[in-house]
């Protein structure tokens, strides 16, 4: 690592200590953050990042469900969710290699997300083709694209985001993303749901034809995605360098020097935060797998489950993320953290207690209210706490090596969720994803106890 490498990292630790640890700012300068060009088009971008991702877990396995697809093949074929884990392999392509004739055009990271956008949507058009009953392949390939497309827009998008304003702003950023994150996942489930439900009309049960008009509407919900990437200015990356030349110096460049520069900042500590980053959504990614097919079993309609989710989802949706992003800026962000874990852990118990009364749409709204608003909290205060982690010159690689640890082993296990169901029920399975979230309040202590405190001591 060179000199300048060193000082750069050094002004990094500086950065991190200040976002983790802030001094408190006036509400006034809070909401003024909020109202910037930067931090608005998060908004759009983060609903382009969020869309994807329920249509190939959740949504999916309600779609799959209700077509009499098992529960333990619904779980499995979670795994696709896996795509997300491993991006990191590709992150480093993605954060150095220019794409022919399109980057030099448009810009490095807006020539990524434009590629990553046309395969979800073409992955979307496929799943338009599917029919699980008759040929399961066909739906699952499509979904792999959809998934490989999305998890390649996350890795751009990531890095365009954090170079989009400094460390301190990040929180703003992070709120303002997982707020269009999660409105198009509520689009993505509730949507989907009710266009599904508009087309079937007043049939019931089974509809293919339903599902795939469902489908189509999902893939032209990428388009303004695509027209934000193309109005929207990009900041030249501070890793923008002329790359070695020799193959072997450009693969330690693009794929050694990000995570030894991290290693090498934080040491022994990285070991923790690792550790942090690699449970603190556990409860939740596991839970979320079998939501779906619970609804389904518990007699909920796509109507019911949408218009309780596009109501109650959407406010409580918003409330999380502003909340959660305002009080990292105000309180830090690990404190945040903490109180995101708890609330996690407190709303899968909900999903047990629903499931001990059967169809309940008053207890249906409860349920979904405070899943909603806890998953705000902890997503924001997480996604500004990995954004500070990262070094601004690996900025996609070493933020996807973070989000991508995020799933790894939440998404391994979620693959065994269905067989879990269909051994103990649903009860027994929601109160095991809350026992399996405790870890993640150990790590939060640790690693605000032994934090860095300055660059000097950390």
């Amino acid at each position: 690592m060179t000199r300048l490498d060193i000082n750069q990292a050094k002004e990094q630790k500086i950065e991190v200590s200040k976002s983790t640890n802030p001094q408190k700012k006036s509400w006034g300068n809070i909401l003024k953050t909020y109202t910037q060009w930067r931090t608005l088009r998060m908004l759009g971008l983060g609903f382009s990042a969020g869309l994807p991702l329920l249509l190939v877990l959740g949504t999916l396995s309600f779609w799959l469900r209700e077509a009499g697809i098992n529960r333990t093949t619904i779980g499995f074929l979670s795994w696709i969710g896996l795509m997300y884990g491993f991006k990191w392999v590709w992150a480093p392509l993605v954060d150095r290699v220019p794409i022919p004739f399109l980057s030099h055009r448009v810009g490095r990271r807006k020539s990524w997300l434009l590629l990553a956008q046309f395969l979800v949507i073409l992955g979307l058009l496929g799943m338009t083709q599917a029919d699980p009953v008759l040929n399961l392949s066909i739906l699952v390939w499509s979904a792999l694209l959809v998934a490989f497309g999305s998890a390649t827009q996350d890795i751009a998008l990531d890095a365009f985001r954090i170079e989009s304003a400094s460390a301190e702003e990040q929180g703003a950023l992070a709120a303002a993303y997982q707020t269009g994150y999660r409105l198009a996942m509520i689009w993505a489930g509730a949507g989907a749901l009710w266009l599904a439900a508009r087309a079937q009309g007043e049939s019931t049960g089974y509809d293919l034809n339903a599902w795939h008009v469902a489908y189509g509407w999902m893939a032209a919900s990428m388009l303004p995605g695509l027209l934000i990437v193309l109005i929207s200015k990009e900041k030249p990356p501070a890793s923008a360098r002329t790359s070695p030349k020799n193959p072997m110096a450009w693969l330690k460049e693009a794929f050694l020097q990000p995570f030894a520069e991290f290693i090498g900042r934080y040491g022994w500590y990285a070991v923790l935060i690792l550790a942090l980053i690699a449970v603190y959504r556990i409860s939740d990614v596991v839970m979320g797998i079998m939501a779906n097919p619970f609804y389904v079993d518990m007699g909920y309609t796509k109507d019911e489950v949408a218009a309780t989710s596009k109501v109650f989802g959407v406010i409580m949706t918003l409330v999380g993320a502003f909340i959660g992003g305002g009080l990292t800026i105000r309180f830090g962000i690990l404190r945040i953290l903490m109180v995101g874990a708890f609330l996690s852990a407190v709303s899968n118990l909900l999903f047990a207690w629903l499931a001990t009364i059967g169809h309940d749409v008053y207890g249906l709204i409860f349920v979904i209210s405070a899943d909603n608003l806890s998953s705000g909290i902890a997503s924001a205060a997480f996604i500004a706490y990995i954004s500070s982690l990262t070094n601004i010159q690996y900025s996609a690689t070493q933020y996807a090596l973070f989000s991508s640890m995020m799933l790894i082993v939440p998404k391994w296990l979620a693959g065994f969720s269905g067989m879990f169901v269909d051994h103990f029920g649903y009860q027994q399975f929601f109160v095991f994803t809350a026992i399996i979230g405790m870890p993640v309040f150990i790590l939060i202590y640790l690693v605000e106890k032994y934090a860095p405190k300055d660059a000097e001591n950390s």
